[in-house]
């Protein structure tokens, strides 16, 4: 099998080169075709030369953007690039900085002797984050499944069959959220486990003002269930307050209308003209093995 492994990085070349030598320490043995693809997100800092003694990764390439557009949308353009250019069976998406475990690899293939056809998922069973962020993490799930009725506990990591990604190439979505996009495109998923990894240089860039915009580009994804579970909380809510509507009362309902603002708002990121152009961003590509 021809897998390849995506990996978007920005000023993140430390940790992106230690994660190669990671991925390729764990894949000794395999009888897979592993393959990697990195897409630099128009990076500011000069990549440092470095030798390279992968031997278990057929082939290493870097995609240098010409303007930076982000997390989601580097995975995006990337699963294009792919899809459009390169022979392949499965991709597995995933963060360059240590935070995805290379060795949860491994349980993806394990995985494809049961469900050889069907997307995986790396399904978070632990996180490395702070209480706080711990905390606000498990109000995004529990705010997105109550407005959309998606249990979504997976971020980009993941093991998308060929079939997947042509789906998601084809989907709007996609270009605004990866696990968003997955979850509309998918309903039928296996999962494994996955444990939140430390980041192997400097501090975590996940933060609360980038969680709110990924939980709000989630949400966005799913529009009509958004709305419609919103009317029929405020009739519900109305009906239960109608004795003692006050501006304490009113709140929720003001909440509300802010979530459902900001998620349209946010949605407007899904843009297939965009999507369909994001190759002609690619400045040059770089064969390093």
């Amino acid at each position: 099998m021809n897998i390849k492994i995506l990996i978007p990085i920005y000023n993140d070349w430390q940790s992106a080169f230690k994660l190669l030598e990671e991925i390729n320490s764990i894949l000794e043995a395999q009888e897979n075709n592993f393959s990697v693809l990195i897409i630099n997100d128009a990076s500011t800092e000069s990549r440092p030369d470095t030798t390279f003694n992968l031997v278990n990764l057929k082939s290493i390439k870097i995609i240098n953007m010409k303007e930076n557009k982000g997390h989601a949308r580097c995975n995006a353009a990337g699963l294009k690039y792919i899809l459009e250019n390169e022979e392949f069976d499965y991709v597995i998406p995933m963060d360059g900085d240590g935070e995805d475990r290379p060795e949860e690899i491994k349980q993806f293939i394990d995985n494809l002797n049961y469900h050889p056809n069907k997307v995986i998922v790396g399904e978070r069973v632990k996180r490395s984050e702070g209480v706080f962020f711990k905390f606000c993490y498990f109000v995004h799930k529990i705010i997105t499944f109550v407005f959309t009725g998606q249990s979504i506990k997976f971020g980009n990591y993941s093991f998308l069959p060929k079939s997947t990604v042509q789906k998601m190439v084809n989907e709007k979505a996609t270009w605004s959220s990866f696990s968003g996009s997955l979850a509309k495109t998918e309903k039928d998923r296996a999962t494994v486990p996955s444990i939140r990894g430390l980041r192997y240089f400097g501090p975590t860039k996940m933060n609360f003002k980038s969680l709110v915009i990924h939980s709000l580009s989630i949400i966005g994804v799913f529009k009509i269930s958004l709305i419609l579970r919103s009317i029929l909380f405020f009739l519900v809510y109305l009906f239960l307050i109608s004795q003692n509507i006050s501006i304490i009362t009113l709140l929720p309902i003001v909440l509300i209308i802010i979530l459902v603002t900001l998620s349209l708002l946010v949605s407007k990121r899904e843009n297939m003209e965009e999507f369909n152009n994001s190759l002609s961003n690619i400045n040059n590509i770089e064969n390093i093995k």
